[in-house]
């Protein structure tokens, strides 16, 4: 059932905002995941500060993790030995507020007002709530936080009370380590949600309160992380705390005082984390890294004014206006907000696939990021993507141990990881899919090409392309047939595992073997770039003449197709089927064949591509939230036009709306990367690594416009499409090169300078429909008997 889009009275549609009007019970999980805050490092959940008012609160840091022995139940050589899972932090959003000894609360309170907001603008959350109290005093909270930018392990919250008349208050704001609180294991249910520990994961390292002041350091059992928070409050009245009490699990600073009427109070708590490596086991190392978060504390002021100078720089080449479409440009910005609060200050690391908005995926960076995070960092934000590459730059010396456990040379890299191991218990559809290396690769190489970065190429990316590379040429052989072929692999599409010659993963494969035999780097041998180019140049790349169709992998064709009578609620069909019943249908849970023609656009031509799109998208079920962008993407260079814009419906509201069931677990960080490239990629059909930047623009007839800019090579390229022309120009700057751009709309070769230039795009015809013979030539014949 939709959530925003079915109640537009409780959440209305405001350009720059996501605001809840009315609290209604039973949607707390999820509303936590729609109003997080993050800046890539630290995240915190949107959730109510009262305990009792929310479901599944938490502050997060990036990287910060527990590891286990994984116990196999059938063990066998390479499999992954140790499990990865992010460690919620100790949680300082809590606040528990008495009014006249009645506790208040969303579910045992009387409410008669109530707004929460996010502003996409200034990265402020707020709630006002009015309260009717039972003492017959009306009273009324707002709360409101900001994580910091330049800052990025401080967090501030404010809380302000004002009532109607003289009452007596008791506030006592806490410091909760949630992770060692007894909650249900919801992963026994759904893998797509992260587990629990067995044992305690935090332990104190020093515990120390006092006059309203917390100084806290803990270490996880296992991975030998420590963290600290250090905690200060502020308070507009004359008072001291009441009380200021520690604890392994528990901290908190109480105030018990006189509100008068018609006056407010308020109080801000500042904090700071920091969180470092196993480095020393001195005695003081607790007390060590609570003196340096202490040292990292800044006024709550100074956090509000961080994240506002930070969005207003952000948003100036950033944002992606449509015009005439409120409801979808609300839409828009809410999802480049999670994707700014996912990667503005994450440092040198990866991006989870929940950001820092929850901990569903255990806290894993998957190929994500590469395939759906890059292409908007690499056009909104190049330093940012060039750390995500540092990164994984930095995984090498693990990969490479893991490519000679599994026979390869080269460097094989994690398909889901934290600490740069492989902590995917299941390989079939975990290490099996080895298209990984081709992500990283074509990312690099993006990334190296969109920069014009003259640092990142000969260094770390060429290491990268060339280490993939070494791995694609011993992992495939050729055949008798003189082909390349490349065995028991699993590609994007998990519903069909451990496969030969899966299409996506060769052609990923090609790209990188190409890639690498053309740098010029004294690191490869003749021979071994000769092996590569005939790999590249043979690589085989499954064909059905029957359906004139590229086959996702060389048996998918002889599958048994699905049976499209299942009823909805059997969906998503790995929560309701085993994998091997699954495995031998033909039947998609994401875009497979199709993504491959997307990412590796000029080996394919028109009429391969939109065969493929007729083909694979009606038995494509969407199980994946990385699915309907990419079949957007393509509808729309086919010339679906209708087609695609449903696509991209359905992804702009995968968390907004909880289509898939599991906001709860954070945003999925992809899915928001997706709908950049679903607008950039589809709509502005925008194509890169060519010869120039391209574009074969297909504007929806709805729209009235659609606009946006590109970091290209140094410059700030504006890109306004509106129907029947597409405007583009330089933008002026300091930090942008006034050199014009060559570039390529609808193969119509133009410079774009400082002058705009407008090209005219007439509106592209609705194709024919392709028409398949039966999948299978015997269908329909009687039986003999």
């Amino acid at each position: 059932m939709a959530l925003i889009t079915s109640d537009r009275m409780r959440f209305p549609c405001e350009p720059w905002k996501l605001v809840e009007s009315v609290h209604v019970p039973g949607d707390e999980g999820t509303l936590e995941t729609l109003f997080a805050l993050g800046n890539g490092h630290l995240g915190i959940r949107g959730a109510h500060a009262a305990a009792g008012d929310g479901e599944l609160l938490g502050t997060f840091i990036n990287g910060f993790h527990e590891i286990w022995d994984i116990k196999h139940a059938e063990n066998a050589y390479g499999f992954a030995r140790t499990g990865q899972r992010i460690v919620y932090v100790p949680d300082a959003n809590n606040f528990t507020v008495s009014i006249d000894g009645e506790v208040l609360s969303l579910a045992e309170s009387t409410v008669v007002d109530y707004r929460r907001s996010v502003d996409f603008s200034t990265g402020v959350y707020e709630v006002s709530t009015t309260w009717a109290c039972r003492s017959g005093a009306t009273v009324t909270t707002v709360e409101r936080r900001a994580v910091g930018f330049d800052s990025r392990g401080c967090l501030g919250l404010e809380l302000s009370i004002s009532a109607d008349r003289d009452v007596s208050a008791d506030i006592t704001s806490g410091v909760v380590n949630r992770q060692d609180q007894p909650v249900e294991d919801h992963s026994v249910h759904d893998p797509r949600r992260s587990g629990r520990h067995a044992g305690r994961v935090l332990l104190p390292l020093y515990l120390n309160g006092v006059d309203g002041s917390l100084r806290l350091a803990w270490e996880t059992a296992e991975s030998r992380q420590r963290v600290a928070v250090a905690v200060d409050h502020w308070i507009s009245a004359e008072v001291q705390p009441f009380e200021t009490a520690v604890g392994e699990d528990d901290s908190s600073v109480r105030y018990v005082l006189a509100i008068h009427g018609g006056q407010q109070f308020r109080m801000e708590k500042t904090v700071s984390y920091v969180v470092a490596g196993s480095a020393s086991d001195a005695e003081d190392v607790g007390e060590a890294l609570a003196a340096e978060a202490e040292a990292n504390l800044v006024p709550f002021s100074a956090i509000l004014a961080q994240s506002t100078a930070h969005y207003d720089e952000y948003w100036t080449t950033a944002d992606v206006s449509i015009g005439g479409q409120p409801e979808l440009q609300q839409a828009v910005r809410w999802a480049l907000f999670q994707l700014a609060q996912a990667t503005a200050r994450a440092g040198v690391a990866g991006i989870p696939a929940k950001g820092v908005s929850g901990s569903g995926y255990e806290g894993h960076y998957f190929w994500d990021q590469e395939v759906y995070l890059l292409p908007y960092l690499t056009y909104t934000n190049p330093l940012g993507a060039r750390k995500v590459l540092e990164s994984r730059h930095a995984m090498l010396p693990d990969a490479r141990i893991r490519a000679k456990e599994l026979s390869v040379d080269g460097a094989l890299f994690p398909w889901r990881t934290i600490n740069g191991l492989e902590a995917s218990a299941y390989y079939a559809a975990g290490t099996a899919q080895f298209h990984i290396a081709a992500a990283i690769a074509f990312a690099a190489n993006r990334y190296q090409w969109a920069s014009g970065d003259d640092t990142f190429g000969p260094d770390l990316g060429a290491e990268l392309l060339i280490e993939t590379a070494r791995m694609w040429a011993s992992l495939g052989f050729f055949g008798k047939d003189g082909m390349f072929h490349i065995h028991g692999v699993t590609g994007p599409d998990e519903y069909t595992a451990v496969v030969n010659d899966n299409l996506y993963t060769n052609v990923m494969a090609r790209f990188n073997l190409r890639t690498a035999a053309a740098l010029e780097n004294e690191g490869i041998a003749e021979t071994e770039r000769m092996v590569w180019r005939q790999a590249a140049e043979r690589m085989t790349l499954p064909y059905d003449p029957h359906v004139e169709v590229f086959s996702q992998d060389n048996d998918f064709m002889t599958l048994e197709p699905w049976d499209w009578n299942t009823p909805k609620s059997k969906y998503p069909l790995l929560l309701n089927f085993h994998p091997l019943v699954i495995y031998r249908h033909q039947v998609l849970k994401q875009a497979d064949t199709v993504l491959a023609m997307f990412l590796q656009w000029q080996d394919f031509t028109a009429e391969e591509k939109q065969r493929a799109f007729d083909f694979y998208d009606p038995i494509t079920t969407g199980d994946s939230t990385l699915s309907a962008c990419v079949q957007g993407i393509m509808a729309a260079e086919v010339g679906y036009n209708d087609v695609a814009l449903q696509h991209f419906t359905d992804a702009l509201f995968i968390d907004l709306d909880n289509s898939h069931g599991n906001t709860i677990d954070g945003v999925h960080i992809a899915s928001t990367g997706g709908i950049w490239s679903s607008l950039v990629c589809g709509f502005a059909g925008m194509r890169d690594q060519g010869d120039v930047l391209r574009f074969d623009p297909r504007l929806p007839a709805e729209w009235e416009g659609l606009s946006f800019s590109l970091k290209v090579q140094g410059r700030l390229l504006s890109v306004e499409l509106v129907p029947g022309s597409m405007v583009l120009k330089l933008v002026s700057g300091p930090d942008y090169s006034a050199e014009p751009l060559p570039v390529n709309v609808r193969d119509q070769h133009i410079t774009v300078g400082m002058d705009a230039v407008t090209v005219p795009v007439d509106d592209v015809p609705v194709p024919p429909p392709s028409i398949f013979p039966s999948v299978f030539p015997t269908a329909g014949l009687p039986i003999v008997r």
